[in-house]
């Protein structure tokens, strides 16, 4: 006999079953390069990208939290955690974790941005349900351990000296800081020695249980994939953790730039002992979800993207003044920045950053040349397939589109997006952007005669 209980729970979990929705969001040829969603109960969204071409398939999860859903005392926490979901689960120690994966000869890594957070491995096509398996159990079964966390203190701290010992990676964290100041966004994703000695067991505990709920998370695999075998693994691999019957979760709260500190004609400097000055040159730019995104990158392609580009034609091929100059666009949830890069020796600063601004201030003023632009759209759009190249990078793609756009675009899509960027398109945003008043980060051996005068650059 069946009791009422039985029979109860029997039809919430029929129901529950009856909730998982899929959709074919891409149609491939032959099903080459098809793009699939489920979404599971508990809102877990789970995307593939098939290519049966190929005998890999990478797996990854993606967390919609980053270092700017830090608060001041939580600044590193994101980073902290991703570091510690590899220490151990329930079922796994931290060697199991590693050694799965290597016994296939599969790789496994993780990254933090400011705004989200991906796990992933990539492994042979057979070996796809060991990847699911042990990455779902870190995501869901991590033990945060107080032992692990004081551990890995000392591992994070010496990420954060090594980083500080790369000045060319570190004054983009300076720019950071420059454009939107003690913001979430002008925090560095590691934190900071103080920041990371300050964190204990508790909060980290708290902030992973906060943020890594099924309605935050993406599940993305990119190769020689079947959908509906991907989607029962992942159930599976949640249901055991119990994470998709959770009900508790908080909703993401948008992320609003309003209230950032936005500078213009700021200049930071940090006076360090180095062979190179490195200075980032750039003002704020354009949200990710902007229509214009795409005259923007057209624009950053031409003046600073290549080695045919304006910005390394005139600094490095001319003058022979910088090895490495580039320019670049960061885009957020409601804000965005662009950049110009370069690094020199320290009585070249001036000069460089002369070259910069002037190269600037004429395409805000009178716009590329119709040359250059279609250049630059043959570049980009030529960059954009090249580096879709592997399932890793197929993964990337449809994970953090589903995560920041929630929709998925064809390869023939952005292509058809980047060459329908006019001439007129690109100079109106030109105009606006690079028309605003640059501020200015600045490491290396400066004396303060040198210093002084690099305000004179963003004046």
């Amino acid at each position: 006999m069946t009791s009422r209980s039985s029979v109860t729970t029997a039809r919430a979990s029929s129901k529950a079953r009856a909730v998982a929705r899929t959709q074919t969001l891409l149609k491939g040829t032959n099903g080459i390069g098809t793009v699939r969603r489920t979404v599971l109960p508990g809102g877990l969204r789970v995307v593939t990208e098939t290519l049966p071409s190929v005998r890999s398939a990478t797996f990854g999860i993606w967390v919609n939290v980053g270092s700017r859903d830090e608060t001041p005392t939580l600044n590193g926490a994101t980073h902290y955690l991703e570091h510690l979901l590899f220490k151990g689960t329930g079922t796994r120690s931290a060697l199991d974790i590693s050694s799965s994966i290597d016994a296939v000869g599969g790789e496994m890594n993780a990254f933090t941005a400011k705004e989200y957070t991906c796990y992933y491995a990539r492994v042979l096509d057979t070996d796809l349900p060991l990847a699911i398996d042990v990455v779902c159990d870190m995501l869901t079964g991590s033990l945060i351990n107080a032992e692990d966390v004081d551990a890995e203190r000392g591992v994070i701290l010496e990420e954060i000296a090594m980083t500080e010992d790369d000045p060319g990676d570190c004054v983009h964290d300076l720019f950071a800081h420059t454009m939107f100041g003690d913001t979430p966004l002008g925090r560095p994703v590691l934190g900071t020695v103080d920041t990371i000695n300050a964190l204990d067991r508790g909060q980290i505990a708290r902030f992973y249980k906060k943020h890594y709920d099924p309605t935050h998370l993406v599940v993305a695999a990119a190769g020689n994939v079947d959908h509906a075998t991907v989607v029962r693994q992942v159930r599976k691999a949640f249901d055991r953790a119990g994470a998709l019957s959770r009900t508790d979760a908080e909703p993401m709260a948008p992320r609003d730039g309003s209230r950032l500190l936005r500078t213009a004609g700021k200049v930071e400097v940090v006076n360090r002992k180095t062979e190179q000055a490195h200075v980032v040159l750039g003002m704020p730019g354009l949200a990710r979800t902007d229509e214009r995104r795409w005259a923007l990158g057209v624009l950053s392609t031409a003046l600073g993207g290549g080695m045919s580009s304006r910005l390394f034609q005139e600094v490095r091929e001319k003058r022979g003044l910088a090895y490495s100059v580039y320019s670049y666009t960061s885009g957020f949830a409601d804000c965005g920045l662009f950049g110009v890069y370069a690094g020199c020796r320290p009585g070249q600063v001036h000069d460089v950053l002369k070259i910069c601004r002037d190269e600037l201030d004429k395409v805000a003023a009178d716009g590329l040349p119709d040359d250059e632009i279609a250049r630059a759209i043959g570049q980009l759009s030529g960059s954009t397939v090249l580096g879709l190249e592997d399932t890793g990078a197929l993964m990337n793609r449809i994970g953090k589109s589903e995560l920041c756009w929630g929709e998925q675009m064809s390869v023939d899509a952005m292509l058809a997006e980047i060459a329908a960027v006019t001439p007129d398109d690109v100079r109106a945003v030109a105009a606006e952007l690079l028309g605003q008043r640059p501020s200015l980060s600045v490491i290396g051996p400066l004396k303060d005669k040198q210093a002084d005068r690099l305000h004179h650059a963003v004046s």
